[in-house]
C-alpha cells in the first residue's frame, strides 16, 4: 500500500510516500481502507522524536481516521467488512483495573494509536489496522474529510472542558490557540455549554474565525495586553478557567489572568514544555491546576452525540492528498493553519 512514513527522526525531509506493507489483523483487530485522516501536532513530535519518543521504525504517524472495514481479524462479531467507521485513537490492553472502569486513559499500557504504536499502525496510508473497539460509526451527514476530524482534537476539548474542568453555564474561558483545530472545537463546546469564550490568536483573519466559531471576544497577540484585557473584559475578576495548549509561552499569563479559586486545564505544549510558576500565585488564589490526556471511549461517545445533533461541526478548512503531508505539517508548524487540516487518503 501507499503510505507517508519516516524511518529516522528529523525534520519535513525525513517524511517518505512510498510502499510499505499492507497490515494484516490480528485476534480482535480490523483493517480500514482509510478514506481520509487528520492532522495533529502528535505527528510532528513523532517525527521529530519529541518528547522522548521512542517508535518502531519505519514509523507511519496518524491519529484521526475515517474508513471503510475491509477485514476482520479472528474473533470479531461486532462489527461487519463494508462498516463505515471512524477511529479512536486510545489503544488499552482491556484487562486492567482502569480499562474494566471505563478510565482506559489511566491504563499503564495506553498508546495513542499511530504516535506510539506501529510501525505501521497510523492513518497516513490506504490502509490501517486498528483495534474493534476503537472504531464507532461514522455520522452519516458528515464526508469522509470532515468525518476524520472528529477524533483527537474533539475528544480532548471535550475531557478538558466537561470531564475535568467541568464547565458551567456562564463561565468565563480564556481560550489560547483559539484558531487552530483543538481551540476551534473548544469555542464550539463552551458556547453549547453555556459558557462565554474569550479568545486569543495571532492575526485578524483568525479572529475573524474565531468569531465564527463562537468566541464572545478575540484577543490578538502582539496587539493586545492579554492579561489587562482579561481584567477589563472580567470587570478585574479574572477569569474561571483557562483553556491551554500551547504550554510554556502562555504559562505565565495564563496563572495571573485566573481569578481568586479558578482553574487551569492543559492538554499539550505546542509551544514549549518547560514551563515556569511563581508558586505564591497558585496557593494565595488557591487555583487548580488540571491536566487533561485525549479522553475516554465515553468522553468520546458524548462528544460525537453532539455531532450527530450538528451542534458541533467538523472545523476542517483545507484538504491535502497523502502525498502532499509534508506541506500540512509545514502549515502547522508555521502556524499558518486555521482549524484542522485533513488528508484525502483514497
Amino acid at each position: 500500500m501507499k503510505a507517508v512514513y519516516f524511518d529516522r527522526h528529523g525534520d519535513l525531509e525525513v517524511l517518505k510516500y512510498g510502499d510499505v506493507p499492507d497490515p494484516v489483523p490480528g485476534p480482535g483487530e480490523a483493517v480500514l481502507r482509510v478514506r481520509a485522516a487528520a492532522c495533529n501536532f502528535n505527528d510532528i513530535w513523532a517525527r521529530q522524536g519529541l518528547p522522548r519518543v521512542e517508535l518502531p521504525m519505519p514509523h507511519v504517524s496518524g491519529s484521526d481516521a475515517a474508513g471503510e472495514i475491509v477485514e476482520l481479524g479472528p474473533g470479531v462479531t461486532n462489527v461487519a467488512v463494508g462498516d463505515e467507521v471512524i477511529v479512536h485513537a486510545v489503544r488499552a490492553c482491556r484487562v486492567c483495573t482502569a480499562c474494566l472502569s471505563g478510565q482506559e486513559v489511566f491504563c499503564r499500557g495506553m498508546r495513542i494509536w499511530g504516535f506510539q504504536t506501529g510501525p505501521y499502525d497510523g492513518s497516513f496510508a490506504q490502509f490501517a489496522k486498528v483495534q474493534v473497539q476503537q472504531l464507532a460509526p461514522k455520522p452519516k451527514h458528515l464526508s469522509w474529510t470532515d468525518a476524520a476530524a472528529v477524533s483527537t482534537s474533539l475528544v480532548s476539548v471535550w475531557r478538558m472542558l466537561v470531564t475535568r474542568a467541568r464547565t458551567q453555564p456562564g463561565e468565563t474561558v480564556l481560550v489560547w490557540g483559539a484558531s487552530g483545530g483543538t481551540g476551534s472545537y473548544a469555542l464550539q463546546l463552551l458556547r453549547v455549554l453555556g459558557a462565554r469564550p474569550i479568545a486569543v490568536t495571532s492575526t485578524r483573519e483568525k479572529a475573524a474565525f474565531c468569531e465564527q466559531m463562537g468566541a464572545e471576544h478575540v484577543l490578538l497577540q502582539g496587539e493586545h495586553d492579554v492579561h489587562a484585557e482579561v481584567r477589563r473584559l472580567t470587570d478585574n475578576r479574572g477569569v474561571d478557567i483557562v483553556f491551554d495548549h500551547v504550554g510554556e509561552t502562555v504559562w505565565p499569563i495564563s496563572i495571573e489572568c485566573l481569578r481568586w479559586g479558578g482553574r487551569m486545564v492543559i492538554c499539550g505544549a505546542t509551544e514549549g514544555f518547560m514551563a515556569q510558576l511563581d508558586l505564591r500565585y497558585l496557593w494565595n488564589k488557591q487555583l487548580s491546576l488540571l491536566g487533561s490526556h485525549i479522553g475516554t471511549h465515553e468522553d468520546w461517545r458524548d462528544a460525537l452525540k453532539l455531532v450527530e445533533q450538528r451542534r458541533l461541526h467538523p472545523p476542517v478548512t483545507r484538504v491535502y492528498p497523502l502525498s502532499e503531508l509534508a506541506q500540512a505539517q509545514a502549515a502547522m508548524e508555521e502556524r499558518r493553519l486555521m482549524g484542522k487540516l485533513a488528508i484525502d487518503c483514497a
